[in-house]
Parts: structure tokens; C-alpha cells; sequence
């Protein structure tokens, strides 16, 4: 005897939702799995000599934030620390805020001149200001 199962019409929809929740919709940069506490959120703009950078740390302290370039590639990380503000009797019914380290990784269309970088934070955002480094010109041999 086989066995029927029956699916309600939109069932299959949305299986097939699930099954490509966020493939095509997400950005390539996005990371899958990790939760959005975890990700440094940020934007990055191009100009004609530099790229900039606003990077959202909330709770981070400024002596908790590293950053890193190496050629093309900037790497942020940060450390939210858990501030213990329990009093005896107190019970803690939930907590949201999320405690350890946060990073971020991303790689530019250009080589930045790591010696002519800044950086400063402010209200929990952290700015930075990336010159692009300058190609270095063409050399033509001479044939002998």
C-alpha cells in the first residue's frame, strides 16, 4: 500500500522559500549564519583619491578596536566587554546585548597607503579614511 501525503497548495512554496531564503536577495558580502549582533555593520565610499569608511561598534571602547590593512585588505575587530551591573537581589529576566569580540574583513579595488591612513571614533562609529596608493608608473626597457 503507498502512502499519501497530502500538502496543503502553498506548501511547496514554501518549502521552495526556505530552501532559497536569501540566496539571490542577500549581498555577496553578507555572512551567512552569523547573527546580525555579531556583524559590523558599515558603509564605504569611493572618491577619486581615497575610500572611507564608517563602521558601526556600539558598546566598543575606542582602546578596544584594532584595525589592520594589508595591500587591498582592511580588517576591523572590536571587543564589546560585558559590564557586570547586578545587584544582589536582582534577577535578570533577559538579556539581548551582545558581549565578545566582533570583526570584519573586506577587500578594495585598490591598494591602500597604509602610512597616510586615519582613523577616529566617535559615538560608536568608527571613520576611516583609506588614501588609495599611487600605481606605480610604468617602467620601459630599453632593447638592446
Amino acid at each position: 500500500m503507498t502512502n499519501v501525503v497530502r500538502r496543503e497548495p502553498n506548501a511547496i512554496n514554501t518549502m521552495l522559500d526556505e530552501l532559497f531564503k536569501g540566496f539571490l536577495v542577500r549581498p555577496l558580502g553578507d555572512f551567512a549564519g552569523v547573527p546580525e549582533m555579531q556583524m559590523i555593520k558599515m558603509d564605504l565610499k569611493e572618491g577619486e583619491r581615497e575610500y572611507t569608511v564608517h563602521a558601526e561598534l556600539p558598546g566598543v571602547n575606542k582602546e578596544d578596536i584594532h584595525v589592520s590593512i594589508e595591500g587591498n585588505t582592511v580588517s576591523i575587530e572590536g571587543e564589546v566587554k560585558k559590564a557586570s551591573e547586578e545587584k544582589e537581589g536582582d534577577k535578570l529576566l533577559r538579556s539581548e546585548r551582545y558581549h565578545g569580540k566582533v570583526s570584519r574583513s573586506f577587500t578594495l579595488g585598490q591598494e591602500v597607503d597604509e602610512g597616510a591612513a586615519k582613523a577616529r571614533f566617535e559615538k560608536g562609529v568608527l571613520e576611516l579614511v583609506l588614501p588609495k596608493k599611487t600605481p606605480a608608473a610604468a617602467k620601459k626597457l630599453t632593447i638592446e
